[in-house]
């Protein structure tokens, strides 16, 4: 499809909102599985975009090294940092 061409698609929107994008509009889009769309109103007129990168977008999309370390530990390191700063003796 080029930018001259004008090309239709008409989508059922399910109950929870949702709307399938005609896999010539991904293609158009660079959209590929699990990546996120953004949806911009100007003017009246709603276009799709592909999202921007961010730090938000990006959580869990890597599994981390390691598990979470003990927080119970990681809380009492932290009371005795601020005992010990209280008391005036920094670390």
């Amino acid at each position: 499809m080029t930018t001259k061409e004008r090309s239709q698609y008409i989508m059922r929107v399910t109950r929870k909102g949702q709307v399938t994008i005609p896999a010539p509009i991904r293609k158009l889009l660079g959209v590929e599985l699990n990546e996120q769309v953004a949806f911009t109103v100007e003017e009246g007129e709603v276009k799709l975009q592909p999202a921007e990168a961010t730090l938000e977008a990006a959580y869990g999309a890597v599994e981390p090294l390691s598990r979470p370390e003990d927080f119970e530990r990681i809380s009492q390191i932290a009371h005795e940092d601020q005992a010990q700063r209280a008391a005036g003796k920094d670390r």
